[in-house]
């Protein structure tokens, strides 16, 4: 429990960091990532923020070898709340009144994912590679395919502002892809002896998907976290990511569904809510006002 406050903790400072520097940077784009690299690798700031980040990962890691995927996904979401108050008094960022509802909406639901927990729980250790492959590419391709058609949509000229609702959704697909490779990088590293865990880690694809999310997350979504309002796209890409995770991982690593029945429809109603809160966020934001000259009113 307290190593997964500390992730919360941590990944909020980390995304707040680094939406201040990239606030002070010229626009970055995916398709040129070098130029991205360069720009974001000589900001301390940024460099503060990552590293924030990646000590998180450390965090995520200690809780998933201790708590089933669901419960450590209901505990991770709970640090929205922290996101939004650091973004409204660092990044000076206004969420509205529906917004607010939606992330009240959202943490309800996580909640009752974490109620629907059976106390007889285990924690899943390995799910079939063949499995997670099958559950992982198509999720890869389709996160990739979200970002470069909300990328097309914004390139149009008299464009409505984008929320980023699209960006968020395709990184946390991304994400929910890392978090099963946590997961499963978690499981090789218990309860073998170091070099038996290395080497049957090496031979899992659970190394080369973090590699593979992590350069193009990377990329993605300080694109993203630039042009988007922060208070706005992590959420919705850390609901994504959890309810990702919570769903596919617990079906992959065999952590079975709640036998009780009130218990399994608490979770079902929690991710149906989740959803439905995705689907309902507004997808632009009003467009900006352009003040009307004086003479036209004379």
């Amino acid at each position: 429990m307290a190593a997964a406050l500390l992730a919360n903790v941590l990944y909020s400072s980390g995304f707040v960091l680094e939406k201040r520097a990239l606030a002070g940077m010229p626009e970055v784009s995916v398709r040129r990532p070098a130029r991205l690299l360069r720009h974001v690798l000589g900001s301390p700031l940024w460099l503060a923020g990552s590293t924030a980040l990646a000590a998180g990962f450390g965090a995520q890691l200690v809780v998933y070898r201790t708590l089933p995927i669901a419960a450590a996904q209901g505990i991770f979401v709970s640090g929205l709340v922290l996101l939004v108050l650091l973004s409204a008094r660092l990044l000076r960022e206004e969420t509205s009144g529906r917004e607010r509802y939606a992330l009240a909406a959202i943490l309800a639901a996580l909640l009752m994912v974490v109620l629907s927990l059976e106390d007889t729980e285990q924690v899943g250790r390995s799910a079939p590679y063949p499995l997670v492959l099958l559950v992982c590419v198509p999720s890869l391709a389709g996160g990739v395919w979200l970002y470069r058609a909300a990328e097309r949509r914004a390139a149009r000229r008299h464009r409505m502002p984008t929320t980023g609702v699209e960006y968020g959704v395709a990184v946390g697909l991304l994400y929910g892809v890392s978090s099963l490779a946590v997961k499963g990088v978690s499981g090789c590293l218990t309860g073998s002896p170091p070099g038996q865990a290395l080497a049957g880690l090496a031979r899992s694809p659970y190394p080369y998907l973090l590699l593979f999310t992590g350069a193009f997350g990377l990329v993605m979504s300080q694109a993203a976290l630039q042009r988007c309002r922060a208070s706005l796209i992590v959420p919705v890409c850390t609901t994504v990511t959890c309810l990702y995770t919570a769903v596919l991982g617990s079906l992959s690593f065999g952590e079975a569904l709640p036998g009780d029945p009130v218990r399994l429809a608490l979770r079902l109603a929690g991710i149906c809510l989740a959803v439905g809160v995705l689907l309902s966020v507004p997808k632009h934001d009003p467009a900006p006002q352009v003040p009307v000259p004086a003479e036209e009113f004379t």
